[in-house]
Parts: structure tokens; C-alpha cells; sequence
């Protein structure tokens, strides 16, 4: 399904992080950098994103005016043969920007995903997002995505933000394992403050991120807004799928956690 386009670098491995908003994708984006073999990119596609979609979100206009908006120009770009090509290529993604766009990449890539209980991650993408809906969370587009990739004979790793943080060094040495790279110990601890590649919504969405040095300890939200009990039972089904799937260090993966 996902056959590889000529052109596209066979010596890099290139992985494309697929997460949701609000789901530590950033805290995983930093984990990747502190490896000595490996270039990172954050959100290649959201450019592109905003352009064909119209969505409206927290400095759009900057954004539009400041990156490349053809999301086949941007990843034809990143995955070409060159010299100067990383061992590694780190792309942070999110699974909702994948409109619109030429998917054959896909082929050229380890792809792997990032979820979140949406019981703990809709009260904070709302503070960005007043009016959100399912489709801003890219929970359902992971799931088709998913199978997609599935279907097309890769074998793509799922990763529960919630185990990630309990277990930072399990988790991340098992997917370490799955993506065929040794891991590091540095990948468990980062320098605090801004990363010169951040995107330029960085002000927006990274404060948190920015205040840390390493994965943050797990702490479960309570006190669940009732104005989003709606939305968190449309989401919380293709979580639920997507943990049935998910990688662990050891023993099943965890089932979604209720108030």
C-alpha cells in the first residue's frame, strides 16, 4: 500500500512519531534529540495542515508565513538521499495533519504512535482548544492509520503516554528494541528551556516542556470537566483500541484508568 518513492534516502532510518495533541509528544520529540546519531524535526506537516484545512490555532498566520506549507514538498525534502543525512531522522507528527497529502513517505518510514488517556489529556488540550472536537485529538485518525500500516505489512509500535511516564527507561529501551537503535541513557534527561528546533508555536504549547529536564512523574488528573463527558465518550473507544495494542516493558498494557 505504502510503496517507497524513488528518491527517498535508504540509508536513514527515518521514524514518523504519530501522537495527538497534549499527549508528551514533545517530552518524547526532546528524548530523541539527546541521542548522539539522530536529528530531530518537530511537526513537519502542521504548515500544511493549516493550509488546506483552514483550522484556526494559536498563531496561525506566524506559522503559515514562517514554514513550508506543501506537506509533499516538505516530506519529499526530508527523506531525499543526501550526504549530510542523520543515522537517525526523528520526525514529530501529528496523526491529524496527515490530510490531504501523498502517503506513499509512509513507505520509507518506521512509523509509531503516541496516545494519551483522553480522560487526562482533554481538560488540557481544551485550554488551547475551547471548542475542540474528536477530530482535533487524532485519536480515530491513529486508529485507521494504524491499521493502514498494518494492512501494508509493518509492524508499527504503540506507546501509552501513561506507561511511558512510569517507566521511562523500559519503555523507551523496548522501543528502542522494536525500532532496531541501541538506546541511550541520555535519552532519559534533557538541558531545561527552548530547543533551537522547536516550531514556531512553541510559545503556545511548550511551556511544561520547557520547565523540565526529564520525562515528568505520572500524576492522575481527577475531577473530570462534565462539559467534556460527550467528547470523552466518542474518544475514549479508539483509545481503548489503541491500548489493546500498545508496547510495555513487561505484562500487559495498562486498561484505561476512570474517576
Amino acid at each position: 500500500m505504502f510503496r517507497v518513492t524513488h528518491g527517498f534516502s535508504q540509508l536513514m532510518k527515518a521514524i514518523c512519531l504519530w501522537s495527538g495533541p497534549r499527549n508528551v509528544s514533545t517530552a518524547l520529540m526532546y528524548s530523541f534529540a539527546q541521542r548522539p546519531d539522530t536529528r530531530i524535526v518537530d511537526e513537519p506537516l502542521y504548515g500544511h495542515f493549516l493550509r488546506v484545512t483552514g483550522t484556526v490555532h494559536p498563531g496561525r498566520d506566524e506559522v503559515m508565513a514562517r514554514v513550508n506549507c506543501d506537506g509533499n514538498a516538505v516530506m519529499r525534502s526530508l527523506l531525499a538521499e543526501s550526504p549530510d543525512s542523520p543515522d537517525v531522522l526523528f520526525m514529530k507528527q501529528m496523526a491529524h495533519h496527515l490530510v490531504d497529502v501523498d502517503r506513499s513517505f509512509l513507505g520509507a518510514t518506521d512509523n509509531i504512535f503516541l496516545i494519551r488517556d483522553p480522560e487526562q489529556m482533554l481538560p488540557s488540550l481544551t485550554i488551547q482548544l475551547p471548542n475542540a472536537s474528536i477530530s482535533d485529538t487524532g485519536l480515530k485518525m491513529q486508529w485507521e492509520l494504524f491499521g493502514e500500516l498494518k494492512a501494508s505489512g509493518q509492524d508499527p509500535a504503540i506507546v501509552d503516554a501513561r506507561t511511558l511516564l512510569l517507566d521511562p527507561q523500559g519503555i523507551l529501551s523496548a522501543l528502542c528494541v522494536h525500532l532496531g537503535i541501541p538506546f541511550y541513557n541520555d535519552m532519559l534527561h534533557w538541558e531545561s528551556g527552548p530547543r533551537e528546533e522547536d516550531g514556531i508555536w512553541a510559545r503556545h504549547w511548550y511551556k511544561t516542556v520547557h520547565e523540565s529536564i526529564g520525562f515528568s512523574a505520572y500524576r492522575h488528573k481527577t475531577n473530570f470537566p462534565a462539559h467534556l463527558l460527550p467528547m470523552l465518550d466518542e474518544c475514549a473507544p479508539w483509545y481503548d483500541k489503541l491500548l489493546d495494542e500498545a508496547i510495555r516493558a513487561s505484562g500487559p498494557a495498562n486498561k484505561r484508568t476512570t474517576t
